[in-house]
């Protein structure tokens, strides 16, 4: 079980997604995360254990844009670490991945990215 939430709008996003994380915190204790889009680049906080982890990692390292989403993560797959924490980029960095859920075959999609030079940094399904 995990928690995911959205925001696109004229505010901005990190202290919605925020507010929608500390809503959802009981779907997930082992990590939290945001992403958000700040001048065309996306900026991503991660932090293990509860979500006052990252709410002072936010303090300490703010990010802005008016687009963001942020995850509480219950570990699935993947022990929490800030590595496995969600949201997670891809190798480019230009896509910002969340999901809830077990992806069945994500060893054989894994092999079959990596086989196309796709570089992985969690030990997750996503």
């Amino acid at each position: 079980m995990c928690g995911i939430v959205g925001y696109v709008g004229p505010r901005q996003a990190t202290p919605i997604v925020f507010e929608g994380l500390r809503r959802l915190e009981y779907r997930g204790y082992d990590s939290a995360g945001i992403a958000a889009i700040h001048d065309g680049q996306i900026q991503v906080r991660r932090a293990v254990g509860k979500l006052s982890n990252l709410e002072q990692l936010l303090q300490a390292e703010p990010i802005g844009g008016t687009i963001g989403m942020g995850h509480t993560r219950w570990a699935t797959h993947g022990k929490p670490s800030p590595t496995n924490a969600h949201p997670h980029v891809d190798c480019t960095g230009q896509v910002v991945v969340i999901q809830n859920g077990i992806v069945e075959n994500y060893r054989a999609l894994r092999q079959e990215l990596t086989a196309e030079g796709h570089q992985f940094a969690s030990e997750t399904d996503t």
